[in-house]
């Protein structure tokens, strides 16, 4: 699809799209300026014939060179240092230095040396053993003697002995200790006769040193930085400090349901002055710093009030008494060396804490149907009288109201006291961070919308037709064509436990799913809080963004209505007064407080149970698996510290076998017993040559049933041969292209910025573009066109032939948001086929078929679904970069 000179499509390619001051509507074939997009297409489509439609012209290659960056650009980013607490360098005592002065010399050591281990074999072995393959004992000891008896002919010896000599080696890494101690908590009130055995039983809580575990990188860019920064530099202490804001987050987690319900509550830390994309990266940024204690007792007791309170007293005791290191260096700046070598005058702070809505409960002391955040009254959230939540607030109303009162008509648990009441300039109602893993993705979408819907068609439709409407929207996703990171749902929704990536996959498709088979409100509903939660889970959000993300708010709000006039929900205020939907109203205050939600999202924490829970209590032996497990998660640390030290010693530097054998034959010590060049690397699949494709245009023309593909590869030829593209060449005689080879390609590979999407810590993302016949042994995939290279005059031509599709109307569709298009026809009735530059394409598109009111046949496979519809929804939701260019 061609449309205007700032948007080309190529089969399922999305828009490439120019900046703002780069922007034109001229003709690419006459060069006539049009006064805007929709006139420009007209003119192309009542002016030009359709073979003269091309797309812009690109510079030819005569190698396999890399793309050019296309796409969004960084944004330019502005420093801004507080006037107070600037974070002057200073020496070891905390002395400030000279501007400019450099930090301490440090005394490296030397690049031969790999202690504890003797060599990188060691220490590579170690990490693929311990951390990468997680080898239980029993087959490290069985490798291991595997490994000597091959040696032993050549008289050589593997790096270890046996587990325990893995094991010592590690130990002994100097890097990543961080010490785990424990104390015990137990009841202190009075206890009646026969005591319940939750009162006389201690209760163990291991931790390590929160004033040990420490991470610098760059400052939060949200408001509370600098609201606190203001009240830190009220003290004369605190003048030329660094702020170091600290981040928690909690969450129970269940190892095995089939053992006995082995649950364990980990505490982590973060510090404020780390990158989000640090933090989603999994580098670490996030770190175990205890495991709390989980209190248990009998039926009888379990749902006492003195139970009740005793358990949520001890976890606001246990977390006071954990960051009790901290306290000291929140009042007073304490020197630590930062990793630009300098040393700072460090002060603390209590600044966010990551938690689900029944977490955030706990914390705030509240009762459950509450907001953490305001104090709207339980029955009528979303009723917009309340102020905000505060420490002063709670107080007072503790003071002047009875213990009754103040659970009905404040929601306020009286009698608990929070931890952050310990530590100064603390609110635990301002530290609550936006969760939108529990509240948005799995919450507002998955169990209020997808619930609501199915309701709707029951109450409308009666049970038997609504489970017919069900199977259809089920075989509608399930027949939602292919492309690359999207996860396939061959029977739809229907699976029994919803996990966040489950719910995450089934927005992308789910809207179009349903329309056709709702009202166009509950579609427009779904698409405003679509709109909502992609907005909201983007890397960086301006102040048009947030305005975006209030007027999607609104636009929710506006239509969910459709919901209590249908009677799906309860009218009044009380229908919609849910807490997880109700936070929504809070993200525009909370972004502006704590930057963009994705890097303080739950989901940071779920994925850190998995490494330092699940996968340690997995390698345990069950019996007292605490103890191992925080053995398994110390070793970790030290071996990820042990790479971090080697690396920037530069000492991992190509894989361990080319480092060995470049240095045996600095020595002297290694035959290649080659003649030739052994310096060739392995091919990657980007870059394999399709088999059993002809090599010559014509016989490829006929191998895939593309007749035109010699013609529009020539006209292509002839547009990049043109040296004055004011000529129409459609007169002239095709370019003979008999003795020009050609090589077919399965796959392309994109690469463009695109931070809110998993990325790396660039914020580049690469996306593998498929075209074969034969897919996984089943049926074709094409997700573009068909990628080839061809040589004309020793110069290599990247191509890809493509299906252009145009769009239907001026605009995108008033329900869904989304621009509608279809395929191009030539004279014929056939698709209109084009070829154009590997290089003019930005990335893949998806669409997804128009459904209409209408029922699929059930035989209907996704594979069919480009080829038998008459229009298709460019699908913005796929994935974070479209939805921010495909508007």
């Amino acid at each position: 699809m061609y449309t205007s000179p700032d948007y080309f499509l190529d089969s399922n390619c999305m828009p490439s799209k120019l900046p703002q001051s780069q922007r034109d509507f001229t003709c690419p074939s006459c060069f006539q300026v049009l006064k805007n997009r929709s006139g420009l297409t007209q003119h192309i489509i009542h002016t030009h014939s359709s073979s003269s439609r091309r797309p812009p012209k690109q510079k030819a290659v005569d190698r396999e060179d890399p793309p050019p960056r296309v796409g969004f650009e960084p944004s330019l980013c502005t420093w801004e240092n507080h006037a107070i607490l600037d974070a002057i360098p200073t020496d070891a005592c905390g002395n400030d230095l000279c501007a400019g002065a450099p930090p301490p010399s440090q005394i490296m050591a030397d690049k031969n040396d790999w202690y504890p281990f003797t060599s990188r074999v060691e220490f590579e072995t170690a990490e693929f053993l311990f951390t990468d393959n997680q080898m239980p004992q029993a087959q490290v000891d069985r490798l291991l003697q595997l490994w000597t008896a091959s040696l032993l002919p050549f008289n050589g010896q593997p790096p270890y002995t046996d587990h325990t000599d893995l094991h010592k080696v590690i130990d002994a890494i100097p890097h990543g200790d961080a010490v785990w101690t424990s104390f015990q908590v137990q009841y202190a009130g009075d206890v009646p006769e026969p005591a319940p055995r939750w009162m006389t039983k201690g209760y163990d809580v291991w931790f390590c040193n929160a004033n040990a575990v420490r991470r610098w990188e760059n400052f939060m860019s949200g408001n509370w930085a600098w609201h606190h920064a203001d009240i830190l530099a009220q003290d004369a202490a605190m003048h030329g400090a660094m702020l170091m804001p600290i981040i928690l987050g909690s969450d129970k987690t269940t190892v095995s349901v089939a053992t006995g319900q082995n649950d364990y509550y980990p505490l982590y830390i973060s510090i404020g002055n780390i990158h989000n994309k640090i933090c989603r990266a999994h580098r670490n940024a996030l770190v175990l710093l205890a495991f709390l204690a989980i209190p248990k007792t009998d039926r009888e007791s379990e749902d006492s009030a003195e139970f009740r309170k005793f358990r949520h007293q001890l976890f606001h005791t246990t977390l006071s008494h954990i960051l009790s290191s901290l306290k000291c260096g929140m009042s007073k700046p304490e020197v630590q060396q930062c990793p630009d070598g300098h040393f700072r005058r460090v002060a603390y702070a209590l600044a966010a804490y990551i938690a689900d809505y029944p977490e955030q409960v706990l914390l705030s002391c509240l009762v459950q149907g509450w907001c953490p955040l305001c104090t709207n009254m339980s029955n009528h959230l979303d009723g917009g009288n309340g102020v905000p939540c505060s420490r002063e607030h709670a107080e007072y109303c503790i003071h002047a109201f009875a213990f009754s009162e103040l659970w009905d008509q404040y929601g306020i648990v009286g009698d608990l006291t929070p931890f952050t009441n310990d530590f100064p300039h603390a609110d635990i109602y301002k530290l609550l961070t936006p969760d939108l893993l529990h509240q948005i993705i799995k919450g507002v979408f998955k169990d209020h919308l997808v619930t609501w819907i199915s309701e709707y068609l029951k109450i409308s439709y009666g049970e038997a037709e609504a489970n017919r409407i069900l199977d259809d929207i089920d075989q509608r996703i399930a027949a939602v064509p292919l492309y690359p990171n999207l996860r396939r749902f061959p029977e739809g929704r229907r699976f029994k436990q919803w996990t966040g990536d489950d719910s995450k996959a089934l927005m992308k498709v789910y809207l179009l799913a349903i329309e056709g088979h709702v009202p166009p409100g509950v579609v427009c509903t779904v698409s405003a809080f679509l709109e909502f939660c992609y907005t909201a889970r983007r890397n960086s959000l301006n102040e048009t963004a947030i305005e975006s993300l209030q007027q999607a708010l609104d636009r929710f709000h506006h239509h969910r209505q459709i919901f209590q006039q249908t009677g799906v929900c309860e009218q009044g205020p009380k229908g919609f007064s849910l807490p997880r939907q109700h936070s929504m109203t809070h993200y525009r205050h909370l972004i502006q407080e704590f930057g963009a939600p994705n890097g303080l999202c739950s989901s940071i924490t779920e994925s850190k149970h998995i490494k330092a829970v699940k996968k340690p209590w997995r390698r345990s032996n069950r019996f007292n698996a605490l103890g191992q497990m925080l053995i398994t998660n110390q070793c970790l640390d030290k071996l990820a510290a042990a790479r971090v030290n080697f690396e920037n010693r530069q000492m991992l530097q190509g894989s361990v076998l080319s480092a060995t054998i470049q240095d045996a034959e600095l020595h002297g010590g290694v035959d290649n017993g080659s003649d030739g060049d052994s310096g060739k690397s392995d091919p990657t699949l980007s870059h394999l040559i399709a088999r059993k494709f002809p090599s010559d245009i014509h016989a490829l023309a006929h191998h895939i049933q593309q007749p035109k593909l010699p013609q529009l590869t020539s006209h292509f030829l002839q547009f990049q041969l043109q040296d004055d593209t004011n000529l129409s060449n459609d007169d002239a005689a095709l370019l003979d292209l008999s003795n020009s080879p050609v090589s077919v390609f399965h796959s392309a590979v994109s690469t463009f910025y695109a931070p809110s999407d998993l990325s790396g810590l660039g914020g580049m993302h690469t996306e593998r573009i498929r075209s074969t016949p034969c897919w996984r042994k089943g049926h074709p995939r094409y997700d573009t066109g068909l990628p080839f290279f061809f040589t004309y005059g020793g110069v290599k031509y990247p191509c890809a032939l493509i299906q252009w599709f145009s769009t239907i109307s001026d605009g995108p569709n008033d329900d869904t948001g989304m621009w509608v298009v279809q395929p191009d026809l030539d004279t014929d009735g056939q698709h209109e086929l084009g070829v154009v530059h590997l290089h003019s394409v930005l990335r893949g598109a998806h669409l997804i078929p128009v459904y209409g009111h209408d029922r699929l046949p059930t035989d209907i496979q996704h594979t069919d679904s480009l080829d038998i519809f008459r229009a298709y929804y460019v699908n913005k939701y796929i994935d974070h970069h479209a939805f921010e260019i495909a508007f």
